[in-house]
């Protein structure tokens, strides 16, 4: 148990607190006296009955910011989980498009490797070769994004 001595309105007081509390004690004095000094006459009593009740009322009143700040913040969480929901949502319909475009150009080679072995290749590039290569280039595109994501 430790001693502190405090000095509120002028007078001093000895009071008994838990040890490591003592700071927090002379704090919420140093608040009590800075109220007590502030009421004018009356006598010693007077001045800590009215240091006491605007104490108080400034204690309501932060209560009341309190209370009316919870709905705001489960709004917040609200639109904080939607977000997410939504992200996720989007990572999985990349996720499926990069399948289908993997789906489509196997498909694609599988026709080109099937049509080289009937016939022999061309010279030049076909117009399946250049979207096989504009297929693989999106999905390339596509695969960076999704590494992106965590």
């Amino acid at each position: 148990m430790a001693d502190v001595k405090l000095t509120i309105a002028g007078r001093p007081y000895d009071v008994h607190c838990a040890d490591g509390e003592e700071t927090q004690l002379l704090q919420l004095a140093a608040a009590v006296d800075e109220k007590a000094r502030g009421v004018q006459g009356g006598t010693e009593v007077r001045q800590l009955l009215f240091a006491a009740l605007m104490l108080a009322d400034e204690a309501q009143e932060a209560k009341g910011k309190v209370d009316k700040a919870e709905p705001q913040s489960d709004s917040l969480r609200a639109a904080v989980a939607l977000a997410e929901s939504r992200e996720q949502a989007a990572r999985d319909e990349l996720r499926a498009a990069v399948a289908r475009e993997a789906a489509a150009l196997k498909e694609l080679a599988d026709l080109r490797s099937n049509g080289a072995a009937a016939a022999p290749a061309p010279a030049t590039p076909s117009s399946h070769d250049r979207a096989l290569r504009q297929i693989a280039d999106r999905i390339e595109a596509l695969a960076t994004k999704v590494e992106q994501f965590p």
